[in-house]
């Protein structure tokens, strides 16, 4: 087993640091908040993700997960660095990767013998050769070490099934010596006969920009194809369906809504489209999935603003903050773009959602919320209630109850968790994205 230091505590440092630990790794996870590592160390995380709270309690109880903002010490003391801080995006869109140069330095000073430095942060193309020659610059001569780039595919909400249970293993690497290190500290996951792709540093670090951008493509055009069912009067569940048949296409990502949001697609999308203009290369289809994702939540907007008619004296309940179910993450969500927009047009809005609240409360720039209890309690009194996150308590909804409560009975089902006969059968008027008229065929 190794000796593993993990510097950054955010969401992939931490989640990655203790499945490492679970693995019979030592592991330090090293930040320089202090408060947050007090905090940690008290068992008390800075993110809601299920599963993980008892994970990192039983790896601190069996002393193989600590947290630390001493760095140098923790240096001194493994062999594998694996660097998690942030790379948020710049005003172009670029991502911002001063915090991993600034790690390097440090890590730079304490390389004697040797150490493998694996840049996890999703950074641009080249980031990890470039870091290579940054702790060459700064460590003392004959020093030994090798950088190299081991992407995350972590999913919100499932964090630690993706990373004990991953579709692959991707490695960067330009000694053998380094390619050896990580697959062994990989090695609990050959028992599932996990597929690994050891390649170069860039094409490891491309494969997580292209397989994000991927995917987000891939909801901008089923998003865009709901808009085309709405004008043409098809369905877009059933136009999903039949697509997701061919495994060519398959079914995941093809589920029409308010747009993507979150921690990475956004911010990757957008940095591989900024380094792709550096290398002068154009990534038009990129660009387009970004431009549709902004205009879908404008639409939503739209769609809102058309259930309730004019905004004078109206009220609306969002129903779900987060940027999907199962996290309490905030960034970039959709649901904030919406409610922002909702506000601009003169809506009074009500707010609920299963675990954000506490987030959402500390968001500046939104002006006064009303902050609800629950979803019925959100929907008192409204003209309307949009369904913006799929958490599972939104799914099952006493429509009944629900009517009864609020001032107009209209359910702006972005997410399409309802069947429209359902609603309008209870009352309701039913919203959603790309339900468009379901006919079946007489037969002759």
């Amino acid at each position: 087993m190794h000796s593993i230091t993990v510097v950054g505590t955010g969401y992939v440092g931490l989640v990655s640091g203790a499945c490492l630990a679970d693995f019979g790794n030592t592991v330090t996870c090293v930040d320089n908040d202090t408060a947050k590592i007090e905090r940690m160390n008290a068992l008390e995380l800075p993110f809601f993700e299920p599963g993980l709270p008892e994970m990192v309690a039983r790896n601190v109880r069996e002393g193989r997960l600590r947290f630390s903002n001493d760095l140098p010490a923790a240096l001194e003391s493994s062999q594998v660095v694996f660097i998690t801080v942030g790379t948020p995006p710049g005003p172009d869109g670029s991502a911002d990767t001063s915090a991993i140069y600034a790690v390097a330095r440090v890590v730079a000073k304490h390389v004697g013998r040797y150490k493998l430095v694996v840049q996890k942060s999703t950074a641009p193309v080249g980031t990890a050769r470039s870091l290579y020659a940054h702790i060459r610059r700064f460590a003392r001569r004959g020093a030994e070490f090798d950088v190299a780039s081991n992407p995350e595919f972590l999913r919100e909400g499932s964090a630690i099934e993706t990373f004990m249970r991953p579709d692959r293993i991707v490695i960067g690497a330009e000694t053998k010596k380094a390619a050896s290190i990580l697959r062994k500290i990989h090695d609990p996951l050959f028992l599932l006969e996990t597929p690994m792709v050891v390649t170069t540093l860039e094409t490891a670090e491309l494969i997580k920009y292209a397989s994000n951008s991927f995917l987000a493509t891939k909801i901008s055009f089923i998003n865009e194809i709901a808009n085309l069912c709405e004008a043409l009067g098809a369905d877009v569940q059933t136009v999903a369906k039949g697509m997701g048949m061919d495994r060519r296409i398959g079914g995941k990502f093809l589920h029409a809504g308010p747009g993507y949001g979150g921690s990475c697609f956004p911010k990757d999308t957008l940095a591989l489209a900024a380094f792709a203009r550096q290398a002068g290369v154009t990534t038009g289809i990129v660009d387009a999935a970004i431009a549709a994702n902004e205009g879908q939540m404008k639409r939503m907007v739209d769609k809102i603003m058309r259930a309730v008619g004019s905004p004078r004296g109206k009220r609306v309940a969002l129903l779900g903050l987060s940027f999907k179910p199962n996290t309490d993450d905030l960034r970039e969500s959709p649901a904030l773009t919406i409610l922002a927009g909702l506000k601009r047009r003169g809506l009074k809005v009500r707010v609920f959602d299963p675990v954000a609240m506490p987030g959402v409360r500390r968001l500046p720039g939104l002006g006064r919320l009303e902050l609800a209890e629950d979803a019925y309690d959100a929907a008192r009194g409204t003209d309307a209630v949009a369904i913006i996150t799929e958490w599972n308590e939104f799914r099952n909804m006493d429509l009944a109850r629900l009517k009864r409560v609020m001032r107009k009975p209209v359910l702006c089902d972005l997410r399409n968790l309802y069947d429209p006969a359902e609603v309008e059968a209870a009352g309701m008027k039913h919203v959603g994205v790309g339900r468009g008229r379901v006919r079946v065929a007489s037969r002759a």
